[in-house]
């Protein structure tokens, strides 16, 4: 069992015990404070492996204990729709944030996650540490966004591989960003003031793909009424990105290996060839050795091909990358769109963390448009996105083990609702909780929650 120090801050009582059970089962110690004040003298009478605190609290917000934690990872938790203000504390420094009521699952991992990180982080890795730092800062790596481990592997392979001319293979998931990728490669390569051609090979007829490739000779065959360049001629001192090449036809695979072979093309209907300076990236979401196995792949390609090979996780395996990306599409597409930032609900973050993403981030870009333009109230709901997720529009999920374990979500909101509606708004009510105001009076009627009759009515 874990002996681990953890603060607690948290200003309701309701939330802070049942927060310090779920981890005291754990085997974690917990010492609580209900504000950023009470938390400073915790502080100096003892040392944490992890800080938890809310982000409003009464006094100073929970982002001051992210000053005062002296190197303490602090994790943090807000009842709030919006993203930008969850993700803006981990800018501040904050290692993880979580939206509350929280699942007890997700809590008890993002506890661990933050301590073993905190523990992997000796001394002596501050070069390593400065580097993934560089790695992950502004936009990420060459835009391409990522702070989870298996995407800073890719990262630094990616730096390890675009000095040198080597093929490079890249294995991914539709939709998880393979072409950007490549250009990442060939922006990072001795290359990069000459062209990257970039084809999809799957949306080239077989008829044609030999002589959009390799290019042909007027009178090659009926309608080749004049000479004309092949692609792979156009990237000569360049790069050039083949996607989905497992769909490249056997003939031009041939074609293709004397290319990365000999270093030289010929024109469909010549009979001279012409040396070339191409570098090679590949990229396919199928199992290429499989291919090769069922003959429809050439063995000797593929290991031509597979010089240096490159896996790109997809989205589901991604972790707390998943909502900083969702983060970053709602705030680029509201941007286009000339809006104002939209938020969240907390289900639709759950919705979005559980969602398998078989399309990746090519479809969360989608559903998130779509969110945008079907919101009618600036907050975003599961519905609106309109993915095929089994989460239960309440705010927790109903375990049995959870209904044992204490506090629920429906626990929370109604134990919410009945102790603020006297003093809130219905508006101010659905604000809090990061919900619509329909959500809240559905909510109200599923639950057998009457608003509060006001006088004279």
């Amino acid at each position: 069992m874990s002996q681990d120090q953890i603060l607690i801050v948290e200003d309701e009582e309701i939330i802070r015990s049942s927060l310090r059970r779920l981890l005291e089962r754990q085997g974690y110690c917990i010492t609580e404070a209900g504000s950023v004040h009470e938390a400073q003298d915790c502080l100096k009478q003892q040392s944490f492996s992890l800080i938890i605190s809310d982000l409003r609290l009464p006094g100073k917000p929970g982002t001051e204990m992210i000053n005062l934690a002296n190197g303490i990872p602090v994790l943090i938790m807000t009842s709030y729709a919006s993203l930008n203000s969850a993700v803006s504390t981990m800018k501040q420094g904050a290692v993880d944030y979580i939206a509350k009521p929280f699942d007890h699952a997700e809590m008890i991992q993002r506890v661990a996650e933050a301590i073993e990180k905190q523990a992997a982080q000796s001394p002596g890795s501050d070069a390593e540490q400065g580097n993934n730092e560089a790695i992950c800062s502004g936009d990420g790596f060459n835009g391409i966004l990522g702070q989870c481990d298996a995407m800073q592997l890719l990262f630094r392979q990616i730096q390890k591989v675009a000095p040198t001319d080597a093929t490079v293979l890249i294995q991914g998931e539709s939709g998880t960003g393979k072409e950007l990728v490549a250009r990442a490669i060939h922006e990072n390569s001795k290359r990069i003031n000459g062209p990257m051609i970039s084809v999809n090979c799957a949306a080239i007829p077989e008829t044609l793909i030999e002589s959009e490739l390799f290019g042909h000779e007027k009178g090659a065959f009926t309608g080749a009424t004049a000479a004309r360049t092949g692609l792979i001629e156009a990237a000569n001192g360049g790069t050039l990105f083949l996607d989905e090449i497992g769909e490249l036809p056997l003939e031009a695979q041939a074609r293709l290996l004397r290319v990365l072979q000999e270093g030289e093309i010929r024109r469909v209907g010549s009979v001279q060839s012409q040396s070339v300076n191409v570098r090679l990236i590949a990229a396919t979401h199928r199992n290429l050795r499989q291919l090769s196995a069922q003959n429809e792949f050439r063995e000797d390609l593929y290991y031509r091909l597979k010089v240096v090979e490159l896996r790109i996780p997809p989205l589901r395996e991604r972790g707390s990358d998943i909502l900083m990306l969702a983060e970053k599409l709602l705030a680029k597409t509201c941007g286009k769109m000339g809006l104002d930032v939209f938020s969240m609900a907390p289900e639709t973050m759950a919705a979005i963390s559980q969602y398998q993403w078989p399309g990746n981030v090519r479809e969360m870009e989608h559903a998130i448009e779509r969110g945008v333009i079907l919101s009618e109230d600036n907050i975003i709901t599961p519905e609106n996105l309109d993915i095929d997720v089994r989460v239960k529009q309440t705010l927790f999920r109903q375990d049995a083990e959870e209904l044992q374990d204490g506090l629920t979500l429906e626990d929370y909101f109604q134990r919410f609702v009945l102790e603020h509606q006297d003093q809130m708004t219905e508006t101010d009510l659905a604000q809090k909780l990061g919900i619509s105001r329909k959500t809240l009076w559905e909510r109200r009627q599923r639950l057998g929650i009457p608003r509060k009759k006001t006088a004279g009515t």
